[in-house]
């Protein structure tokens, strides 16, 4: 059975995205916003996408304004 609806994907040609489901790069409107990362301006910076992810991960997991682990334990030593 078909849907009737089909959502469209948003974005212009142009865009470069990071597809999260094919994993692959594109150009455009090729699938919907919850699959990709982007847009980004050109080619390459969508092919680093994954690579650009794991680093801001990184950097989040180790910011003491964000780790909430490293405040508590600093709690407890001053006690």
């Amino acid at each position: 059975m078909a849907a009737l609806f089909r959502r469209k994907a948003s974005g212009r040609p142009g865009e470069w995205y990071y597809c999260l489901r094919h994993r692959t790069v594109e150009e455009g409107p090729d699938c919907p916003g919850k699959d990709r990362f982007g847009p980004y301006a050109t080619r390459g910076e969508a092919e680093r996408a994954m690579e650009t992810a794991h680093e801001r991960d990184a950097a989040w997991r180790h910011d003491p304004r964000w780790n909430d682990r490293d405040e508590a334990d600093r709690d407890e030593a001053d006690d």
